[in-house]
């Protein structure tokens, strides 16, 4: 037999002859043609842009989340700007030290675990509480949840909008465990698929005015840490008309503010953080309504649902919304930005904030001052007219920027002191 030949037996117990160079030509082509796909794969995964799905992260997560976790904070409530015209009320999440290595864990309701045909497919709804560490959250491009997460609400959220983490010292441990205790049982129930349960009397499943995020973070503190003072608005008749749909939900900022009351109360201290929108990604959502870039979404400051819910972004005259501004601005310690050019976070203002008690106190006297026209603005908005005029507030929480005789100066140190 010739060496370039081999035999291979027919059906009838005979051999055939075949040629060897023939084989081996014929079994390179698939092998260089697999080696030709997983280039294109690398190359299009490593070609993504920066600030888009699955592009390159950010350098520094790591130094950045080492850096903030030196204050020994146990819980951050994490509440997300809108980024809508109207109707903006943002979303509310909350991070638990400590409960994965070296990070904390986000606990956040899933605006997609709704059980509607048009989610079944391209969006994760696996569980109703989202569980996934802080950096991932707030700074990644990727997600631990699979592909199907949403960039800008799974992970990423700087990429679509400004983050305030308001920061929670002193909590005691049965009351962490309770809260992580009450998210577990939010997924086992919708695993179960329970149509009410004693905490919700409707189908434990995500609704933007029923079981929306605002709430899932009250009943973790009210049913899960037993906070019995954290009000929870009840289901019941809902209105058609979107905003008197609103008035009977759990909304994000004015939870948040409720439970920081009541952590104050308990003797819980209190700082908070602000991570601010990166404005340079193009990246469009293929979930998302509109074809929009993130870069050009709105970042509006998430109403208290009051007479500003329908203004554009940077217009808060009303009170409810410039007292809850100035409040998280006197509590602000940190502002954290993306330096585009490095890709690197930095500590972009640093401040000592004030205790919960003088915030307020400050806070009022601001929001009072601030305030102009209120009245005159409810007889026109009654008639449809919106009045010019309006006063600038887009900038009013960040803390390089100090108002006028505040001897708070921001430390030109880009370190946090650690606390003890």
């Amino acid at each position: 037999m010739c060496r370039r030949s081999i035999g291979i037996r027919r059906s009838t117990g005979r051999f055939r002859r075949v040629d060897r160079s023939a084989v081996t030509r014929y079994a390179v082509i698939p092998a260089v043609a697999c080696l030709l796909c997983v280039a294109f794969t690398w190359t299009s995964a490593t070609a993504r842009e920066f600030g888009h799905k699955g592009g390159p992260d950010i350098a520094n997560i790591g130094e950045i989340t080492d850096l903030l976790r030196r204050n020994q904070y146990d819980l951050e409530l994490l509440l997300s700007f809108g980024t809508s015209k109207g109707g903006s009320a943002g979303h509310l999440a909350l991070a638990i030290r400590d409960q994965v290595p070296d990070d904390d864990l986000v606990y956040s309701a899933n605006f997609y675990a709704d059980r509607s045909v048009e989610h079944l497919r391209g969006f994760y709804t696996r569980d109703l509480i989202c569980m996934v560490p802080k950096s991932e959250y707030l700074f990644k491009t990727t997600s631990s949840l699979g592909p199907d997460a949403s960039f800008g609400l799974d992970m990423g959220e700087i990429f679509k909008r400004s983050v305030i983490g308001i920061r929670i010292f002193g909590v005691p441990k049965d009351v962490k465990d309770g809260l992580s205790r009450f998210f577990h049982r939010l997924n086992d129930d919708y695993h179960a698929r329970r149509d009410k349960t004693d905490y919700h009397p409707a189908p434990i499943v995500y609704g933007y005015m029923h079981l929306n995020c605002a709430k899932t973070v009250a009943l973790a503190f009210k049913v899960g840490a037993g906070f019995r003072d954290i009000p929870v608005k009840a289901e019941g008749f809902q209105p058609k008309l979107r905003v008197m749909s609103a008035v009977r939900a759990n909304v994000p900022t004015r939870t948040a503010l409720t439970i920081v009351k009541s952590c104050a109360k308990r003797g819980y201290r209190l700082d908070v953080v602000l991570y601010k929108k990166w404005d340079g990604s193009t990246y469009i959502n293929p979930q998302d309504e509109g074809g929009i870039m993130y870069k050009d979404l709105p970042n509006r400051f998430p109403s208290v649902l009051s007479l500003d819910y329908l203004e554009e972004q940077g217009s808060y005259e009303d009170y409810d919304n410039l007292y809850a501004m100035y409040l998280l601005y006197n509590l602000g310690r940190y502002s954290i930005a993306l330096d585009g050019g490095t890709r690197r976070l930095t500590v972009e203002g640093q401040k000592e904030p004030d205790g919960y008690e003088a915030a307020r106190r400050e806070a009022r006297k601001a929001a009072r001052k601030d305030k102009k026209h209120l009245l005159r603005r409810l007889i026109f908005r009654t008639w449809g007219i919106k009045l010019d005029g309006k006063v600038d507030n887009t900038k009013v929480f960040a803390p390089q920027s100090f108002k006028a005789g505040d001897d708070r100066k921001p430390s030109q140190s880009r370190s946090p002191e650690p606390e003890s």
